[in-house]
Parts: C-alpha cells; structure tokens; sequence
C-alpha cells in the first residue's frame, strides 16, 4: 500500500475495497461486487455544471444553460477551500489515462476523499503500466472532495453541489455529491473541447466489433440501451459510452463501463449480469439484508442504480479498446410519445439533422428531479457534455460520414400503440432483432416505404418483427390520436431545430415535415 501521510496512491482494487469497508463506505454483495449508497445525489446534477470564463476560451464556449459561466476569481477561491479540506484527511489518488489511442490520450489525476470513488476511477478509466507511471505527468486534475458542501453565496455555485471545468488551469472541481458518474462526465465535457481540434469526433455512444472487424456506434443518452446493445455475445465490446473517432478508427475514451442496472437479468443481459462481481462497484443498489443479494428490480432507491466495472470483465471485450473506421451507425432514441418507427433508414443529411437534435426521453433516475420519462432534445445525444457548439460536433460527423460511407439508422427503443402511459415500450428482444437486421445487412436488401410526417424510409420487413409493429399508426387504436401526437412531435422537432440557426438547407428540410 502506498501512503504518505493519509495520501492513498494508486492502490490494487484489493486495496481500495478494503479501505471502503474498513470506512463504512460500502459493503459487499453475494456476488462479490462492492455497494454503496450516494445519498442526497443519484444523478447528475446538470444545474450545478460552470466552466470558468477565462480568456483562453471564453470565445469558443458555447455560453449558455448547458455551459454555465464560473468567475475565475470564484474557482480559485474555492480551489484553496477544496485544497483546506483535505488538510488532515485521507486523499485517495488515482492516475489514469483517458483515451486508449495513444496520439489523443489524455493523463488524469483523480483525487478524492472517498475510497470508493477512487476505486470507480480506477475502474472506468485505463490504467497506466508501471513502466507508464515513472514518468507519469498529469494532464489534468480532478479534484472531488464528496462530502464538502459550497456555500452558493459565498463560493458562487448553486447549491451545495458543484462541478467547475478551468480550462486553463486543467482542474475539475468537484463537491457536495457523491455521485461517481460526475467525475467520468465531467473528463468527457475535457474531451469533448479538446477532440475537435485535432480533427477528431468525441462522441457519446457505445462500440462493438463483429467477426468481420465490423465496428458498429450506438448513439444515445443514458437509458436508451447504448451498454445493453452493445454487449453482444457475438461481437467484441470495444467501449459502452464514450469514444473518438479518428481518421485511424474508433477508439474507447475510457477503460470501464458504468451501466443502468435497473432491471438487469441474467436472461435479458447476461454479460453484464455476470459481471458484477468481485472489484465492481454498484450504486443505490438495493440489498437483500440477510443474504445480500441485489434486487437489480427494486427502484426504491432511485431508478437510476448503476454498476462499474471494467470493460474486461466483460468476456469478449477488446481490451486494446480501439477498432477500425465504421462501418454502421445507431442512433438510440427513446420516444416517450410513441409516434416514431422502431427502425428507419437515415441518408447523411438526416443523420447530421437527427444527430443534431438528439431526441429521445429523459428517463427516470438520470438527472436530479426526473421521476417519470420526459421528451426532450439533447444536441449530438450528448448536449450537457457539449463545451463547444453542437454544429462543430455534426459538422465533423458530416464529414466522417462521407468520408467512410457509413449506413445509419435511427431506432426507437421507446413507446408503441400510445405514449408513456398508455402505449408499451418496445420489448428489447424486438430491439435485438432491429440491430441483428441491421448489423447483418438484411436491412440492406429489403425495401422501404417512406413514412409521410417525418419523412424516414421505414423498411417493409424487419425478421422476427410483426409488420404491424413497423407502422406506428396501426399500432394506435385511435389513428387520428395518432396523426395529432405525431404533428405535435413535428412541430417540436422544427422548434428545436430553429435554434441552431444557418445550417444548410439540405439538412434542415431532412426533418420531419410541417402540416400541408
């Protein structure tokens, strides 16, 4: 163990799930797998995201709801309070390396006063070799100190939570939560600013590759199946949410997977199921308190129970986390209106229209405050990791498109026959034959028929999918309840939309069509 006065560096995964229990951070499931309980915070906390306003960036943020504005004053001022805290306190260090290409990777320090949140950091992001580590110089520090609450009139936040990004002095603050997802969001907002500038796309999907080096993007925001999908016994796994692409191919930006657990089965995700074990780390997870075996259906705590593990665990996973240029592209999208087909056919300028838009469903547990699925739109499937403008990211995917003549295809993974409420979600085994379809090419034989309000060439015939199930109007009982469902969700699509202003016509006419 190394430790210089309270200072915890770089411990085994033995190490850090021994501090956590021996501190009553956690403890351990039958399975193995360590638990803990986040308190107050089981979700990001959107609201309480700034990036410093400094001259080093100030005219490249995209400055707004997303993008919060923190003085630089302010931030040094709660630095030195940050650096005061852990004066006399344990201080768990975690050196890792984010991004497996080598040419784009970024060094990260993490410091934090919770064992288990080191042990997270250990476990989502790639781990430096010890030949790696003798000369290992921080690119970036994160600095997460869980249990210390800001003062939003003294320190500038608002409210007692905080994650502040300075650019310039490459430091993420971090406070007054303890949700571990945080400190792997706010490294990925980091690479969103710094990818661009090389050329490369950051992108918030999961990644696979099939026997025929066939690497396949899941896009979509958490909750839409983007880990589920991806974890495919008969593909590798190259990563379940956060990639680049390069001119050289996809690349995993982390070294672990942070999954929904909400639901989890051994029949329905066995990979995942049977990779919860010893040096996983589960959230809000509830426990039997005799046996302690997970309720993975138990949402008592919150919907949104999570599991960290790396990727490894996962059995045929691609541990050098990169694979070739793309070859398919999924767009994952909840619909909580259920007007929307369970597949369509994208040409590249309905990809860069979807892709901007990013529709799909706040689901319940992912953010402080949602309780039940909420339609919303988030930019690129990925707008609260956004520093720069969601165009700079459809612009790039415009291009990587083009350039590899990728085959994209929008899927619903959420409601049919009604919205949330009335209809029912698509079942996951109807989802699994849409991307066998596809990742198959028997999507790419069949015919389509052009659905009329969002103009998407539906195929005809999809193996394993009733043809009902195809036409969501035939699902509805009541067709004209459809049709105003449907124009209402348009409209929303044109509303959205108007906000990115000159975009080029070919791709703001690819969107759904306004009433005649």
């Amino acid at each position: 163990m190394r430790t210089t006065e309270n200072v915890y560096r770089n411990l085994t995964i033995p190490e850090l799930i021994e501090q956590s229990l021996k501190r009553g951070e956690g403890v351990l499931t039958a399975t193995g797998a360590l638990a803990v309980n986040t308190g107050k915070y089981t979700g990001r906390s959107p609201e309480d995201r700034f990036i410093v306003d400094e001259p080093e960036v100030h005219d490249e943020i995209d400055w707004g709801k997303v993008n919060r504005p923190f003085p630089p004053e302010r931030f040094a001022a709660l630095h030195n309070k940050l650096l005061g805290y852990f004066s006399g306190r344990a201080a768990f260090v975690c050196d890792g390396l984010v991004g497996a290409d080598p040419t784009h990777r970024l060094n990260v320090r993490v410091i934090t006063s919770l064992a288990y949140h080191s042990l997270f950091a250990t476990q989502i992001f790639r781990r430096p070799t010890k030949e790696e580590l003798n000369d290992y110089t921080p690119d970036f520090t994160v600095i997460s100190a869980p249990k210390f609450k800001a003062d939003p009139v003294l320190d500038g936040t608002h409210s007692e939570a905080f994650i502040i990004i300075s650019f310039a002095k490459r430091i993420v603050l971090i406070g007054g939560t303890e949700y571990a997802g945080e400190i792997k969001k706010s490294l990925f907002s980091v690479m969103n600013y710094l990818l661009p500038k090389r050329g490369v796309l950051p992108m918030h999907c999961s990644a696979n590759v099939g026997v025929y080096d066939d690497v396949a993007l899941f896009f979509g925001l958490s909750g839409t199946g983007k880990t589920t999908l991806s974890a495919d016994p008969d593909r590798r796994l190259i990563g379940d949410d956060e990639h680049g692409w390069s001119e050289h191919g996809v690349f995993n930006i982390e070294g672990g997977c942070y999954a929904k657990c909400i639901g989890l089965s051994k029949e329905q995700e066995p990979q995942i199921f049977h990779a919860l074990t010893f040096g996983s780390l589960i959230e809000n997870v509830v426990l039997d308190e005799h046996t302690r075996h997970p309720d993975y259906n138990d949402d008592s705590i919150t919907e949104n129970t999570r599991a960290c593990y790396p990727v490894e665990f996962i059995p045929n996973a691609v541990l050098a986390g990169q694979g070739g240029l793309p070859q398919t592209i999924v767009f994952l999208t909840a619909d909580a209106f259920g007007v929307l087909p369970p597949v369509a056919r994208l040409s590249r300028e309905q990809a860069m229209y979807h892709f901007i838009s990013g529709y799909t469903s706040k689901l319940a547990g992912t953010e402080r405050g949602i309780t039940r699925p909420e339609a919303t739109f988030s930019a690129c499937f990925g707008s609260p990791f956004l520093p720069l403008h969601p165009t700079v990211y459809a612009n790039l995917l415009g291009e990587k498109i083009s350039q590899s003549k990728v085959r994209v295809f929008l899927v619903n993974t959420g409601w049919t026959g009604g919205g949330h409420g009335s209809g029912k979600r698509i079942s996951i085994a109807y989802t699994r034959a849409i991307i066998t379809a596809i990742l198959s090419g028997d999507l790419d034989k069949c015919s389509y028929q052009e659905e009329p309000i969002f103009q998407l060439l539906v195929p005809e015939l999809v193996p394993g999918l009733p043809i009902s199930l195809l036409t969501p109007r035939l699902a509805w009982e009541d067709h004209h309840s459809y049709d105003a469902t449907a124009h209402d969700l348009a409209a929303r699509f044109r509303q959205n939309f108007a906000q990115f202003g000159n975009v080029p016509p070919a791709i703001a006419q690819a969107g759904p069509l306004g009433r005649s």
